[in-house]
């Protein structure tokens, strides 16, 4: 392998952005991560990872990243699309500038960012985009509309995106994290309570909230597992087009065969959701 290559990793600060930097960087590769709060990106700055402030929605920090990393090495190799956030609760609760906000980034901060790389990789002849999309971006469950929403959207950019830069020798693969060890769950679950926590939905909020608010339990992937096959993602030959990890495999093989009436049945019956009425 090229030990000169260099990567742009975001949502660096913590959980499977930090230990997709590390991992890279460990194998030669000269990483760059980025995050909204830069100061959480000392740790991996004193490591060897450049450090990079970026706001998915605030497009001039995003092109400034992209040209800072051109600067310093003068090409990207890598782009792992990895920081996005889960806003849960009910589609008729949640405010429609959330929904906006939940997109912005989601997916439209992830593809800014390759349509900015994307000209110099198709120059360079070669490159790769990793994707992190979720299991949730193939298998549905309730109170997630504008989360599911983006993931099946970076999950269907990815397919198109596949085809339509295969001819400029750039990789596009897609890796979908279950329940992993990162702040994502309580997050989620403090969101989905604010919006969905009392009301109509509150018999479908709670116990899905609880759910979510599930750190430290042994069901979730550590990090560290995502980390390992975003790596074999980046540096396969022939790497495949989809990697779904831990939970996730089970979540996507019951989606692609279950019908939708008994996927629901399914989701209602493991989530411990009250039956619909009839």
């Amino acid at each position: 392998m090229d030990t000169h290559q260099v990567a742009l990793v975001t949502g660096a600060t913590s959980g499977i952005g930090a230990a997709t930097a590390r991992a890279l960087h460990a194998q030669g590769w000269t990483v760059y991560g980025s995050g909204r709060r830069v100061e959480r990106l000392a740790a991996l700055a004193d490591e060897g990872v450049g450090p990079l402030p970026m706001d998915l929605t605030d497009d001039a920090t995003l092109a400034a990243a992209v040209d800072r990393v051109l600067a310093e090495t003068g090409r990207i190799d890598l782009l792992v699309n990895n920081a996005g956030y889960g806003s849960l609760g009910s589609l008729e609760e949640t405010p429609l500038d959330e929904g906006r906000r939940q997109f912005d980034v989601n997916v439209f901060g992830a593809a800014r960012l390759i349509q900015l790389v994307v000209p110099h990789m198709r120059d360079a002849g070669r490159g790769r985009i990793v994707n992190v999309t979720s299991g949730g971006g193939k298998a549905h469950t309730p109170l997630g509309s504008w989360y599911h929403g983006t993931k099946f959207a970076l999950e269907a950019i990815s397919d198109c995106l596949r085809i339509e830069l295969a001819p400029f020798g750039i990789d596009v693969v897609v890796v979908e994290p279950g329940p992993t060890d990162t702040e994502w769950g309580g997050i989620a679950a403090h969101l989905l309570r604010e919006t969905s926590g009392s009301g109509p939905y509150a018999r479908l909020a709670v116990p899905l909230a609880a759910g979510y608010d599930h750190t430290g339990t042994a069901r979730l992937t550590p990090s560290a597992t995502v980390a390992r096959v975003i790596t074999t993602a980046a540096t396969a030959r022939r790497p495949r087009t989809r990697y779904a990890i831990g939970a996730a495999r089970a979540a996507v093989l019951a989606r692609r065969w279950l019908g939708d009436r008994a996927y629901d049945r399914l989701i209602v019956r493991v989530s411990g959701l009250p039956r619909a009425r009839r």
